[in-house]
């Protein structure tokens, strides 16, 4: 996918900050494709701003992770590998799971309300014919999981939280292409089954729904990454 489909101009106030932040949400949202090459005077002519702006949040994005820079002094986002999609998949059950286990009793009735709120405008959204379908469905996906994690009120576990998603984009992105192509099952199985949880102060029940949400997404990449492997390895033989 072209960056440039996936970004919108910012303003001048603060502008450095705001170019950070516009490139960090596409990223979060898997609104870049993975090993997608980002050229630093493309981003500034989308973004309508200089190029030191972009430099300086390319910078910060790849100190964090989520960007990678390559020897020739390309930045591209990280290319899907199976050693990185277990880690993360693995640190977001451990991070994830905990704030889901911590949140549990700080949620009122008016915080079910919300979340379920939340659930229903992701199905619709799933269910919908708006070209901009990926990203309407991934911030819900995210306001959905942040708003029961902010609950938890833990100002240490947020931003490694934050971290982790936004290395999880390229992840989310072929997550939900994957998703369309087999039409699996709805989108919002999982948070309903959360929600259920947390309602009954189940905490066992609550953090096995939540790492069912988060594997669900890696698994699809990783039978994916299985069947080209074998695709490959039948055509070295065949």
């Amino acid at each position: 996918m072209n960056p440039r489909g996936a970004l919108s101009p910012v303003g001048r106030e603060t502008l450095h900050d705001r170019v950070y932040a516009e490139l960090r949400r596409s990223l979060i949202h898997g609104m870049l494709d993975a090993g997608a090459s980002l050229r630093i005077q493309d981003l500034a002519e989308t973004l309508q701003t200089s190029t030191m702006p972009v430099r300086e949040a390319l910078g910060r994005l790849v100190s964090e992770q989520a960007l990678e820079s390559l020897p020739n002094r390309t930045v591209r986002v990280p290319v899907i590998t199976r050693e990185k999609l277990d880690d993360l998949a693995r640190a977001r059950c451990l991070i994830e799971g905990e704030l889901t286990a911590l949140a549990l009793p700080k949620l009122s009735v008016e915080d079910f309300e919300r979340l379920r709120s939340l659930t229903m405008e992701c199905e619709a959204a799933f269910t919908s014919d708006d070209p901009d379908k990926p990203h309407h469905t991934s911030e819900l996906n995210h306001a959905f999981h942040f708003y029961i994690y902010r609950a938890a009120g833990s100002a240490v576990l947020i931003p490694v939280v934050e971290s982790l998603w936004l290395q999880s984009g390229p992840y989310v992105r072929a997550a939900a292409q994957i998703h369309d192509e087999l039409r699996d099952m709805s989108g919002t199985h999982h948070h309903w089954a959360l929600i259920e949880a947390l309602e009954r102060g189940d905490k066992a029940r609550a953090v096995k729904a939540l790492k069912n949400d988060i594997t669900r997404s890696f698994n699809l990449v990783r039978r994916r990454l299985a069947d080209t492997e074998n695709g490959e390895e039948a055509r070295a033989y065949g």
